[in-house]
């Protein structure tokens, strides 16, 4: 086993209360960091608990990421609590999915709303924003750190029906490049991860021919699971990639899209 170098630190995991946020925080939690799991799914309470039976300490912070106020507020208590913050992952994010303009029959049928396109923003990417804006407050200071966001295989190469989505994905890997140049010279390193199809409570709902469809575009025939996904994000907080930054890592079972 690779040595992480982790045990001791300080982990903020947002939309940790389920899926691959959860999944992410056990993950550090096993190494022995202290994670804070910041969501607005009173589920986090659970995660945080698990956090401390895995091996490592675990606090809930309800943080909606849009609200740079309350964003603010929950670093400054992670700061009190435990004197800083070594790893941030932006892992929050939710869909609202429809097509830009849809028709039938000739006739305009339905549109994307402003409330659809701004919900997916909000969370996305302004609360990616907000997030690293307010941690890295914390981190320059230090001289170190690692910020970890989430993007999408979509975020690379678009999906049908999901233009707020792919929007927001697709902004994460511009600014996750911009914050490695920015922050690089503090010893901060900032890296994306684009996950492919994963099995998690937003597919659950999906048909199943939808998922089948899934599985036969990924060339390794399976779905992906959170813990593929927290994996990476352990790899990439770790010493082993300590000189690895404005980097997408695709973790998506070799997804091509078209094929």
């Amino acid at each position: 086993m690779i040595a992480t170098g982790l045990a001791g630190k300080v982990v903020v995991v947002t939309g940790g209360a389920a899926g691959i946020g959860k999944a992410t925080a056990l993950a550090f939690a096993a190494e022995g960091c202290r994670v804070a799991v910041w969501d607005v799914d009173p589920r986090g309470e659970e995660v945080a608990a698990a956090c401390q039976n895995a091996g490592g300490e675990g606090r809930f912070f309800r943080v909606d990421v849009t609200q740079a106020s309350e964003v603010e507020e929950a670093t400054s208590r992670v700061v009190s609590l435990w004197g800083g913050v070594d790893v941030l992952v932006n892992n929050a994010g939710i869909v609202r999915d429809g097509q830009l303009v849809k028709f039938k029959d000739g006739q305009l049928v339905g549109t994307m709303t402003d409330e659809q396109w701004e919900a997916v923003i909000g969370v996305n990417l302004r609360g990616v924003f907000n997030c690293t804006r307010a941690v890295a407050k914390v981190m320059v200071p230090r001289g170190r750190g690692v910020i970890l966001n989430a993007s999408s295989v979509v975020g690379l190469y678009g999906n049908f029906g999901q233009t707020n989505y792919v929007a927001s994905k697709a902004g994460v890997i511009g600014m996750t490049r911009v914050w490695a140049r920015e922050l690089g010279r503090y010893g901060i390193r900032v890296n994306a991860v684009a996950p492919g199809f994963v099995k998690t409570e937003i597919l659950a709902s999906m048909p199943p021919k939808v998922l089948d469809e899934m599985v036969s575009h990924t060339p390794l025939r399976r779905m992906g699971q959170p813990e593929d996904i927290a994996q990476a994000y352990l790899w990439l907080a770790s010493e082993a990639a300590s000189f690895v930054t404005g980097a997408v890592l695709s973790v998506d079972g070799g997804l091509v899209v078209g094929t």
